[in-house]
């Protein structure tokens, strides 16, 4: 673990790599009540223009709503926890897998959120999103009943993972993950040859911010203290503030 204040990165030396929800934004009720300010989008596009372009938002989204998000401003993104990718801000997106979680899977995990109030799922076609009311939900049990899904679905040949994020759940196929997604950006300009920063708010994160560490760069989390990480932003209002100063 390499330890520096955010203070400290210099935008000439790093490529910046930001989760969006609950890192760049607040974390809303509903994925689509999120608020995005105009000043926020002017301090990513600083930032990204300081940076000469080395900086890629790194979202459980899809690449196509982060730019409905921060419109006008297009950037290097990876979408899907690592199963999008668009290199050029201009650039078309490209996908890392060409499996996907059917029908079926999507069957399964409707009925098996008819037992669960209040719950929902987004069905991101190679990732299932489903998000639950907290409190008021058997996150226990939740988790139970979701894994048996994935196991029932993996006897049928489609191996997936499950990964626990803020009052979510992410049901994915394997192959992908943010790391990798980092990994690939670091491989090519503008990022090649810079320090890898990553901020991330929880454990969904994880891949990411053990790359970041891999790659000899700095992880950084916000709200809980992660152990293991080379710091901590105490929340989103944070992260805006220091992106904020961080080409000025």
């Amino acid at each position: 673990m390499r330890a520096m204040q955010p203070a400290q990165l210099k935008p000439q030396e790093i490529g910046l790599f930001l989760d969006v929800d609950g890192t760049l934004l607040d974390i809303a009720p509903r994925p689509e009540a999120v608020v995005v300010t105009d000043g926020l989008r002017r301090d990513l596009a600083a930032a990204d223009h300081a940076l000469d372009g080395a900086l890629a938002l790194v979202s459980g989204r899809p690449v196509a709503e982060l730019d409905r998000l921060f419109a006008p401003l297009r950037l290097r993104a990876s979408g899907v926890h690592g199963a999008e990718i668009r290199r050029e801000a201009d650039g078309a997106v490209a996908t890392v897998t060409a499996d996907c979680l059917g029908p079926e899977a999507w069957q399964e995990l409707t009925r098996v959120l008819d037992d669960f109030a209040g719950s929902y799922a987004e069905n991101k076609k190679v990732s299932f999103a489903v998000h639950y009311p907290e409190p008021g939900t058997d996150v226990d049990t939740l988790e139970a009943a979701l894994s048996q899904m994935m196991r029932r679905l993996g006897d049928r040949g489609a191996p997936l993972k499950l990964l626990a994020g803020r009052n979510v759940f992410e049901v994915q196929l394997r192959g992908f993950d943010k790391g990798r997604a980092i990994a690939r950006f670091m491989d090519e300009p503008p990022f090649a040859g810079r320090i890898p920063v990553f901020i991330g708010d929880d454990d969904i994160d994880q891949a990411a911010f053990d790359a970041a560490l891999a790659l000899g760069g700095f992880a950084y989390s916000v709200g809980p203290t992660l152990p293991g990480l080379s710091g901590a932003f105490s929340g989103p209002d944070a992260v805006r503030s220091w992106l904020h100063g961080f080409s000025r």
